[in-house]
């Protein structure tokens, strides 16, 4: 038997989450983008530790795929959208979530939450990565060529892939790849 339950998150609920993803942002400040990530795949490495319902693990395998877009220097993400990926990334590593991770059952229910609210901040960048990901993997089989070795370098046959998905990804937000003019999120405000 399943049960389908809906959460609808008012102005109030939101602001609370954007007050923690703020908060968090200023505690992680001092962390670098590899400890960010990298505090971040802790979670993901507690989740898997513990079983956690199916609606929350759907999540973190959402935050699996930001972590790797990070870290993928294959897909070689431009240090501008790396850093509003990183801002998401930091709720995640930060200890003082809204509920501790140890609490039974509910502990992992904001981080769903937040991972639900980031990927729809980042909907255009995971397409993009998704979408080269998939290329780069098609491409890779059929030249013989391992796929997993091609997330620490970048293959000139992927590159006008890897450029065409980014502008893409910019020109949904509104931007062009070549642009410098900065974007506004749409929900978390990401500063340095």
């Amino acid at each position: 038997m399943s049960l389908a339950i809906t959460i609808e998150l008012g102005d109030a609920d939101l602001q609370h989450f954007i007050d923690a993803m703020k908060k968090a942002q200023e505690n992680s400040r001092h962390l670098s983008p590899k400890q960010v990530a990298d505090a971040a795949a802790q979670l993901l490495a507690d989740g898997h530790k513990i079983k956690v319902p199916d609606f929350i693990a759907q999540r973190l395998h959402k935050l699996d795929l930001m972590i790797s877009m990070v870290n993928d220097e294959g897909f070689g993400l431009p240090e501008e959208d790396k850093q509003r990926v990183l801002a998401c990334l930091t709720y995640f590593a930060n200890p003082q979530d809204i509920i501790p991770d140890n609490v039974p059952v509910l502990g992992f229910l904001d981080d769903a939450i937040m991972i639900e609210l980031c990927v729809r901040e980042l909907c255009h960048e995971l397409d993009a990565y998704e979408d080269f990901v998939d290329f780069r993997n098609r491409e890779a089989a059929a030249r013989g060529v391992d796929a997993a070795t091609l997330k620490t370098q970048r293959v000139d046959w992927a590159e006008a892939r890897r450029i065409e998905v980014i502008d893409r990804m910019r020109k949904r937000r509104g931007q062009s790849y070549q642009s410098k003019d900065s974007w506004r999120p749409r929900l978390f405000s990401f500063g340095s």
